[in-house]
């Protein structure tokens, strides 16, 4: 990625600790408008670099089962691992809106090249996710999409609050399951507010750097 695109993204590196749920909106709008504006090219070798990070936490590499997520809207992709010796050696699932659960999600296992169709938001989805999902508290790593995060482990998503939900079981501590943030160099934050239904992320690993959080 070039200088360029670092410096346009680094204005939004404010402290948030006093920012507003509308100027959240328009953060969120600004770097994904910064993401969408990369190339193929620079898409490509950003997750190539992402992906030697994560081959290199012991977290990924100890994990059998690994949920990820199908790239949309400039997001870093993590299908890279797929094409790599240690990650064909784990099941990786995809993320299916749940039918009656409104905003959460079950994990599906996922193989190259499996028939997948578009959900109500345009996100492709495996046919017949649902019926095979596996329970969520047995995936050993969750690879966490992220419009921003800053170096504590907080995560500024989309706004819909899926993970969160999803993941709300990790606050009583029956699970090992871990939340890994993916996301480019660029989008780290200054501060983050927190709020008492944020999940918070145990690492975060960006195309450049691994982030170990408290």
């Amino acid at each position: 990625m070039t200088d360029t695109h670092s410096a346009n993204i680094m204005t939004a590196n404010i402290q948030t600790t006093s920012i507003s749920t509308s100027n959240r909106q328009e953060l969120r709008t600004q770097i994904r408008q910064w993401r969408r504006s990369l190339t193929p090219r620079q898409q490509r070798e950003a997750a190539c670099a992402w992906a030697r990070q994560l081959l290199q936490l012991p977290e990924f590499i100890s994990s059998r089962h690994i949920a990820f997520y199908w790239p949309q809207d400039g997001e870093l992709n993590p299908f890279t691992l797929l094409e790599t010796p240690l990650g064909q050696t784990k099941q990786f699932y995809l993320p299916v809106l749940h039918p009656w659960q409104s905003g959460r999600l079950c994990f599906t296992p996922y193989q190259m090249n499996m028939p997948c169709i578009p959900n109500r938001f345009g996100i492709p989805e495996p046919v017949n996710g649902f019926q095979h999902s596996a329970p969520t508290w047995c995936l050993d790593l969750v690879l966490t999409p992220l419009v921003g995060f800053d170096e504590q482990g907080s995560r500024l998503g989309m706004g819909g609050g899926f993970y969160d939900r999803t993941f709300s079981f990790l606050r009583r501590g029956f699970s090992k399951t871990k939340l890994i943030g993916v996301a480019y160099e660029e989008q780290k934050l200054d501060q983050l507010i927190t709020h008492p239904w944020d999940i918070p992320l145990q690492a975060i690993v960006t195309n450049k750097k691994i982030y170990k959080c408290s």
